[in-house]
């Protein structure tokens, strides 16, 4: 589907938003449970109550959603995130936010980002992340996974734009092939749900090349028939993504209020544990993607909050402000 309209319609609208706020709202809640201190029993459900690594306010969202600012703020603002002014200056947004000693950050995107030095290119940036990979053959971390909401908001309707951006984000900080691909998988899955209103992840395997198709393929079957507990540790883009996956393809939508399932995979995803802020968020970003942000608690959105000192309705400016980008960009 080609989309060649000013703008979207008020649903459409309404799920862009939901990519970004589902997020932030998702990694705040998960961040209380993060590393299973304490985890989230079978009968419990999440709360927003803050802590974790931080330890963060309540509704205080973590370096997930801080680095899909620092690339939402690029594509509202109307640079290209395929190109290497836009890339650069998603690289200096990553640099400034890390100067401010954060309340947490992930080893691999701080290592990148210190070697880099002060007001790095993209290029330079590049550089490290595949020097790193060559030396240590383990960059697939999930810290590019959980910002990649963020992408594809500014080609909405381009899919092969989409794919190109997320992997060329992605190698900012995670060279790893299996991180650049998960990224435009997931960024893909995000864009359909807010195009159509669905949720078909196997939808962007067509935009991999052929081995990291059949990858993914392979994963994703794994995800809808494995116990989601299974996915922890989910410290890896693999499975990371799989318990993300598996939270929302085995958590049933509610037959009464299908948008509660928001909600309940939040909850699924967080009872699996470990990293639960960046499971929570990547989740978040694709159910929000499909059931909007009018999915989302309205008590959880008035708190959320964090990185760069924003109230998370801001968010919903900056969201608009790259689909127009994007649309206004198109031939």
């Amino acid at each position: 589907m080609q989309l060649n309209r000013s703008q979207l319609t008020e649903a459409q609208s309404d799920r862009a938003v939901g990519a970004i706020v589902g997020t932030a709202v998702a990694d705040a809640l998960g961040a209380h449970y993060e590393f299973d201190r304490p985890p989230l029993g079978d009968d419990e459900r999440a709360q927003m109550l803050g802590g974790g690594l931080g330890p963060f306010a309540p509704g205080e969202w973590t370096d997930d959603t801080t680095m899909a600012w620092c690339i939402l703020d690029v594509a509202a603002s109307g640079l290209d995130l395929r190109t290497e002014e836009g890339l650069t200056a998603v690289s200096r947004n990553f640099r400034e936010w890390s100067e401010t000693e954060p309340k947490d950050i992930g080893n691999q995107t701080a290592r990148v980002l210190n070697t880099a030095g002060p007001a790095p290119t993209a290029a330079q940036l590049r550089h490290v992340s595949e020097k790193l990979h060559e030396m240590t053959r383990h960059t697939g971390g999930n810290g590019s996974l959980m910002r990649t909401a963020a992408v594809p908001l500014r080609y909405l309707g381009d899919r092969p734009a989409v794919a190109e951006a997320a992997a060329a984000v992605s190698a900012l900080t995670h060279w790893d092939e299996h991180a650049r691909s998960g990224c435009a998988l997931w960024s893909l899955a995000i864009e359909h749900a807010v195009v159509h209103g669905e949720i078909d992840v196997r939808s962007g395997l067509a935009h991999l090349s052929p081995a990291e198709a059949s990858f993914w393929a392979e994963k994703l079957d794994e995800a809808e028939t494995e116990a989601p507990g299974k996915f922890n540790p989910n410290g890896w883009v693999v499975t990371a993504l799989q318990a993300a996956w598996s939270a929302i393809a085995q958590t049933p939508v509610p037959e009464h209020d299908p948008g509660t399932h928001y909600v309940e995979a939040l909850n699924t995803a967080i009872r699996i544990g470990n990293d639960t802020d960046t499971v929570a968020a990547i989740a978040g970003g694709l159910l929000g993607a499909r059931w909007g942000a009018s999915a989302v608690p309205t008590e959880w959105r008035a708190l959320s909050h964090g990185y760069p000192g924003i109230p998370g309705d801001f968010l919903i400016t900056l969201v608009h402000d790259a689909v127009r980008a994007g649309l206004r960009s198109r031939p």
